[in-house]
């Protein structure tokens, strides 16, 4: 037989075995079915690994071409292997999968372990009526400065107002005396010195006292708001104030009388008060003949705009502060401060909410419209 009709048998011969052998491949219905056909090719006794022994007795010409053949054959084959054993491992996966499905779209269970703590859901709702209204919320260090607690705020070392707050006193880092922050008006102090006005923002965060009864703790949380700019006037501050609290506690026609007050950061000065029933003993918000004293204000002293380099010829403004808790307990009924951090579960489920209770500004600060 010549030398062209040798490689030319040689080529139909590969060219059949490469067609039986991508058959079986493509057929193989399992990874068992499969290694058989690559035992039966790539095997030590298989086809394809047969006649790469053979290639020793050819003559040179004819060894080349072929050997070259029978390579390409095998790295073909090989290619043809690997990729139906993904198919393969990818069906079984699928079936796997469709069998051990899990159903995740049970129903929400009645009631859910988890619950919103009222100080986190309180703060939600103030920061929402308030963000309504265009502030935004500011944040500064829990550990300040005598300078930023007090003396910014126009309470100097030998002022009686420092004695009104029964403060926790670190030890003394830098020029000025440490603290833990007596109230959330540091914040405002370091807004207006890194701010210019326009401001308009709210303070809430943890404040410290040394107090404990059913009213009072050592840490508790207050929000402050601060408004600084060149026409803002009384009207404002009230305004402001009497929409919030009608809107935070759902009454339209709440009373609210702000009563002549001192504070050494504020002049002039007010006590918020909102009135109430205090019939049978049992306290009830709204038209009652009583009153309640709920929050302090008044319009910026020119001496803290001038301690945070603020025009006070030009600027003015208003500041107003509550306490988180006490706001929580009339609004939800909870008669003891201390209970808000004695982390007892069960006090938790009976006045926490459920994580889907969110602060919406459409219907009211708890989701539900005034009444």
């Amino acid at each position: 037989m010549s030398e062209a009709a040798a490689l030319k048998k040689s080529q139909d011969e590969l060219s059949i075995l490469k067609e039986e052998f991508s058959a079986a491949i493509a057929t193989a219905k399992d990874a068992a079915a499969l290694d058989e056909v690559r035992v039966s090719a790539l095997g030590k006794k298989g086809r394809i690994t047969e006649l790469l022994k053979t290639l020793g007795a050819l003559a040179p010409e004819i060894r080349k071409e072929r050997g070259a053949a029978l390579n390409i054959l095998k790295d073909e084959i090989s290619s043809k292997l690997e990729a139906r054993q993904k198919e393969l491992s990818h069906a079984e996966l699928n079936t796997r999968l469709e069998k051990e499905r899990i159903d995740v779209t049970l129903p929400v269970r009645p009631q859910p372990d988890g619950r919103v703590h009222p100080i986190s859901q309180t703060i939600d709702e103030i920061v929402t009526l308030f963000g309504a209204m265009g502030f935004t919320v500011a944040k500064g260090p829990d550990i300040e400065s005598d300078y930023y607690n007090f003396t910014a705020l126009n309470i100097p070392p030998d002022h009686p107002a420092r004695d009104m707050q029964a403060t926790f006193y670190l030890p003394h880092q830098g020029e000025h005396p440490t603290v833990l922050r007596t109230q959330t008006s540091p914040v405002q102090i370091r807004t207006m010195m890194k701010e210019k006005p326009p401001i308009r923002v709210i303070a809430p965060g943890r404040t410290y006292r040394c107090d404990y009864d059913m009213t009072h703790t050592p840490m508790f949380h207050q929000v402050e708001g601060l408004v600084i700019d060149e026409k803002i006037h009384m009207g404002h501050l009230k305004g402001c104030l009497m929409d919030f609290l009608r809107s935070y506690f759902g009454i339209k026609d709440l009373p609210i009388r702000f009563r002549p007050s001192y504070f050494p950061f504020t002049e002039p000065s007010a006590e918020v008060d909102i009135g109430c029933s205090r019939k049978s003993g049992e306290l009830k918000l709204g038209n009652g003949g009583d009153w309640l004293e709920i929050l302090g204000c008044g319009m910026v002293h020119p001496n803290v705009l001038k301690n945070c380099g603020i025009d006070a010829e030009r600027y003015q403004g208003f500041a107003f502060g509550m306490g988180v808790e006490r706001i929580a307990m009339l609004k939800y009924g909870i008669p003891d401060l201390r209970t808000f951090f004695e982390a007892d579960l069960r006090w938790l489920k009976h006045y926490g909410f459920l994580p889907l209770d969110i602060p919406n500004p459409a219907l009211g600060s708890n989701g539900t419209t005034a009444r």
